[in-house]
């Protein structure tokens, strides 16, 4: 079963973009300083997911990757220490391990330095091994450690840059998506007119009077999500508010903006979000309602009446939400370009200009958090959404 920690590893990789066994130009450099400087033929940068180790440059064998049972570099990935390993048949830890037993490899000598992200995620490890016992000095053990930093720092570089590159082009166009995010709550505000108007034929009704609170309501949310949004777009996303958010609360809210659209769809929406966290109300309350719109119209007559769960839970370094559905779900080669501009995948019978998810990536990279799509235990897509805390340890 996954831990909060495989999960929280998994969405901090998916941030840097696809790892593959390749060799990585920018990461090879620190791999051959890394092997020369420790005196040893074998160095490898391994980025562990949930699932998967991979080996995304290397210095003396072919970039490779193997599933998280076999990997070495994952018995110690939790504890998050440099380790040195003299023989790794008389390791207890390793004894048994099919990159030491040469079902896989003959490895003998082992050592590595964790990768550490700025949020305290351990993501992988700078390993060096041979296939004959060996040791490193105190001063080659420290810069292990130095270059296992250095790793980090180029991924990082390589994550702004990809956002970045994204962001310059986007902003031009979000104005577009701001209409896009009016639409709901616009739609719900329609609704509950029309039933106020309907009342006022009625005398004393009571219908009348409630429909009226809910339009206004809905209206005094638009006007918000109109200022906030406008400003948003102008600063490119540079002065978010940072208070503390009811999620559960906001969840509500958008739910009930949406009310119109679920009740046509026959849909059912169900939270277990009880958590409070930091961010921009209004703009997680977009986004919320942008995943929860999404769902809704996505399972529509995929079969069974749709079905929409939200959770959350705070991690070590933040909170991770998810939006499942019991919709036709999204295929995997798929899920990373439903995030761009304009995108809707080989969705053409649904209607819609494919502006929320891209809405909802540019406010969680706002916040500093990721966003990705999976596999739905409901049969359906999960939407992840990872908020961070930045007043969590290491943070």
């Amino acid at each position: 079963m996954k831990t909060a920690e495989d999960l929280t590893r998994r969405d901090t990789i998916a941030g840097y973009g696809p790892m593959r066994p390749a060799s990585e130009p920018d990461l090879y450099g620190l791999v051959q300083i890394a092997a020369t400087v420790c005196g040893i033929p074998y160095a490898t940068v391994n980025i562990i997911d949930d699932r998967w180790q991979y080996g995304v440059a290397t210095v003396g064998s072919e970039a490779a990757m193997c599933a998280i049972e076999d990997s070495m570099c994952a018995v110690v990935l939790a504890d998050g220490k440099h380790v040195v390993v003299p023989d790794a048949r008389s390791d207890e830890r390793f004894a048994d391990n099919p990159f030491v037993t040469g079902r896989l490899d003959d490895v003998r000598f082992y050592a590595s330095s964790p990768l550490v992200t700025p949020d305290g995620v351990v993501i992988g490890t700078l390993c060096v091994f041979d296939r004959k016992p060996g040791d490193l000095t105190s001063e080659q053990s420290h810069a292990l450690d130095v270059l296992a930093g250095q790793v980090v720092d180029v991924l990082e570089l390589r994550r702004l840059t990809r956002e970045l590159g994204r962001s310059n082009d986007e902003l031009s166009q979000f104005a577009g998506q701001i209409s896009h995010d009016l639409r709901n709550p616009l739609t719900a505000l329609i609704g509950q007119l029309e039933l106020a108007a309907d009342g006022l034929a009625l005398d004393d009704d009571p219908m009348v009077e409630r429909a009226l609170t809910h339009a206004e309501s809905a209206a005094a949310r638009m006007d918000d999500m109109v200022a906030v949004l406008l400003a948003y777009a102008r600063i490119g996303g540079g002065e978010l508010r940072r208070i503390p958010v009811d999620l559960a609360a906001t969840v509500e809210t958008a739910v009930d903006d949406l009310s119109v659209a679920i009740a046509a769809a026959g849909a059912t929406v169900t939270h277990d979000a009880a958590l409070t966290v930091t961010g921009d109300p209004t703009l997680l309350h977009v986004l919320l309602q942008n995943l929860i719109a999404n769902s809704v119209k996505f399972s529509r007559g995929a079969g069974a009446d749709p079905h929409i769960e939200i959770t959350a839970a705070a991690t070590a370094t933040g909170w991770r939400i998810t939006v499942d559905d019991n919709g036709p779900g999204v295929p995997e080669d798929q899920r990373e370009r439903m995030f761009e501009l304009m995108e809707r995948g080989d969705t053409g019978q649904v209607p819609g200009l494919g502006l929320g998810l891209a809405t909802c990536r540019r406010i969680a990279q706002a916040h500093g958090g990721r966003i990705g799509l999976e596999e739905s235990p409901l049969g359906g897509a999960r939407v992840w959404l990872f908020l961070p805390d930045h007043h969590a340890p290491g943070a």
